[in-house]
């Protein structure tokens, strides 16, 4: 999507760059986890710098002043905690992609809080900010000689009983095979692999049993795959979501331009903001084409960089590798407009 241009003051002067309304931070890096101060920083100087990953000559400057919403995509999202009040305080609405697995036995998310702290730090999440605002990601699944069908479920029911009353969505993916995953995953095992087709459907024939079997409503979606579950009452996911950010944003004229305001809305008791049903349709919001060809996403502009991150999960798909990760950081001291 082309998003308003604007002229943004820098030290060097005015230069111009881009006004989205919604933000991605970030499907390159964990923003919220290492890079919480960086982004409060150029938050407060209204704009920050991006560096197309693939085009090392092309970099663009990003504004905040017409941002309404962030989407924050993490596996801990702790260290943004203290700062959420100040976001808020700033206008800025927000909610969480939260990647929760349990791959700790495997050693496959090395970098990690163990996993007690973060189904915590989820809880408090939901809690403080309300279930709507913490999408559930149980993503990739992998398959290995130790890891079938069988105890990825198990271990999704486990999550789910600490999660489940917290959400309204679990979105889970199978793994892509990028050769950075291969390559990452194939160093600790040479057996890890993408489940099949028919293993996919019998994770998903297992989430939905879950689900079913839950006290508390919980959407199941599945995000940028090709197969459809729809008999199942799986949906396709869209992560960067028109319907929530029209919930966060329900009287923003420019939101509902860009993100198509739905028809019939219901008031979501005693929280004030209008809330989609099973008979009001989906906003049409148009499909960001900067995406995977089965991403359904909405328009965001995204600001972050790869080889940022240390979680070092060795299906990373954005990390060359722990050695590329900390050239990267080491490069970047003393600069602050770009990750």
């Amino acid at each position: 999507m082309k998003w308003p241009q604007t002229d943004i003051p820098t030290p060097q002067g005015m230069v111009r760059g881009i006004a989205p309304l919604v933000i991605s931070a970030s499907r390159a890096t964990d923003i919220p986890a290492f890079h919480a101060s960086w982004f409060m920083n150029r938050l407060a100087c209204g704009w920050c710098a991006w560096q197309n990953p693939f085009n090392a000559a092309s970099r663009q400057l990003v504004s905040f002043a017409q941002c309404r919403c962030i989407v924050f995509w993490s596996k801990n999202p702790e260290p943004l905690e203290p700062y959420l009040n100040e976001i808020e305080d700033r206008g800025l609405a927000f909610y969480f992609q939260f990647t929760l697995n349990d791959y700790r036995p495997e050693g496959l998310e090395p970098g990690l809080p163990e996993l007690g702290r973060r189904i915590e730090c989820f809880q408090r999440l939901a809690e403080r900010f309300g279930r709507h605002r913490v999408v559930w990601r149980f993503d990739p699944i992998v398959f290995s000689p130790r890891l079938g069908a069988e105890e990825i479920l198990q271990r999704a029911e486990r999550l789910a009983r600490e999660l489940a009353p917290c959400t309204e969505k679990l979105v889970f993916s199978f793994v892509d095979w990028y050769g950075k995953t291969r390559r990452g995953l194939g160093r600790l095992d040479s057996g890890y692999r993408p489940p099949t087709p028919a293993e996919e459907a019998v994770i998903a024939c297992g989430l939905a049993h879950l689900r079913d079997g839950l006290s508390t409503p919980l959407t199941l979606a599945t995000c940028a795959e090709p197969g459809d579950f729809a008999s199942l009452g799986i949906a396709k996911n869209r992560c960067i979501d028109p319907g929530l950010l029209l919930r966060l944003c329900p009287d923003d004229d420019a939101m509902r331009r860009v993100y198509g305001a739905p028809k019939k809305a219901l008031s979501l008791p005693g929280l004030g903001l209008p809330a989609t049903s099973d008979a009001a349709p989906e906003p049409q919001a148009p499909r960001d084409q900067g995406q995977r060809d089965a991403c359904r996403c909405a328009p965001s502009k995204d600001i972050g960089a790869y080889n940022t991150c240390r979680h070092f999960c060795a299906y990373c798909y954005a990390n060359q590798s722990p050695e590329a990760v900390e050239r990267r950081l080491a490069g970047r001291a003393g600069s602050d407009e770009a990750l």
